[in-house]
């Protein structure tokens, strides 16, 4: 895939799987940074614990955007450390006032740390605090004015929450600010009948299609990632959906035939996830 430089716009990478990368895994980033943008998706951040902010992690992290000039970076509006122990899950938090100033001065720590942007992607969640005093779109649209950071904005995660909640997915949207929307995700779930589960598996669902189109009308051609993290197939079906949600931006609902550029442009809109993850998973 690196030799063959599909036309894919971007690529995202873990940000936890290329902090310690050497050998073949750094010779490939490198690589790829060299003809594409590479933006740092971190699952590890804990931006809502109470715990103080890892340092060593930050720095690890500043020093992974610096060498791949990552225009941004992005985590997620959850925990995961307690009592110095990663529970590799990304679990909710009150929204709370208290919980909102406290999110917000350590957005702002890690801001001025790493000198980049820091955009916080909606979680998917299962279950919700009863000390919770606003929803979570009020929450995460306050946070981002608050600390002057962005939103990844998941559009499957919002599916999924208004699935398992019972919440408004349009009010969702209307309620977060156009301009600090700076990347989306798409992606695949499973639907359980009662409850959905955020699985990243299979082709974007004709729900979250339409849910998509919805969050353009409201917030523009803002750089889009397809996720697919399970069961993963050959890469021109995941470039396929890379090419569709392009062909959303455009105004189109079929995809459109993408010939690769003999010099891809700076310029990004849209990404696979994977795409980088896949070989680096085949090769070991």
């Amino acid at each position: 895939m690196i030799k063959e430089r599909p036309a894919i716009d971007w690529f995202e990478i873990i940000s936890e799987n290329f902090m310690d990368s050497q050998g073949w895994p750094a010779e490939a980033l490198s690589e790829i940074a060299r003809h594409y943008r590479a933006v740092p998706h971190g699952v590890s951040l804990s931006i809502g614990s109470s715990e103080p902010l890892n340092q060593a992690y930050l720095k690890r992290l500043k020093q992974l955007a610096d060498r791949i000039d990552a225009p941004w970076v992005s985590d997620h509006l959850c925990w995961t450390n307690c009592n110095g122990f990663n529970s590799h899950d990304l679990l909710p938090m009150p929204y709370t006032e208290a919980s909102l100033q406290h999110v917000a001065d350590r957005v702002k720590h890690v801001q001025d740390f790493l000198g980049r942007r820091l955009l916080l992607e909606n979680p998917s969640s299962y279950l919700s605090f009863k000390s919770s005093t606003m929803p979570e779109w009020a929450f995460l649209a306050e946070l981002a004015e608050q600390a002057d950071c962005g939103v990844l904005l998941d559009v499957n995660n919002v599916y999924v929450c208004q699935r398992n909640h019972g919440w408004d997915p349009h009010a969702y949207l209307a309620a977060l600010p156009a301009g600090r929307i700076g990347q989306m995700h798409l992606a695949g779930h499973t639907d359980y009948g009662s409850h959905c589960i955020d699985t990243h598996i299979g082709p974007v669902p004709g729900s979250v299609w339409a849910l998509y189109g919805d969050a353009l009308a409201r917030f523009g051609s803002v750089s889009t990632l397809i996720e697919w993290d399970e069961a993963i197939p050959d890469f021109p079906i995941l470039q396929a959906e890379a090419t569709r949600a392009k062909a959303w931006m455009q105004g189109q609902e079929r995809p459109v035939s993408v010939a690769t550029p003999t010099n891809p442009s700076s310029e990004f809109k849209v990404s696979n996830p994977v795409d980088f993850m896949v070989g680096y998973e085949v090769d070991v």
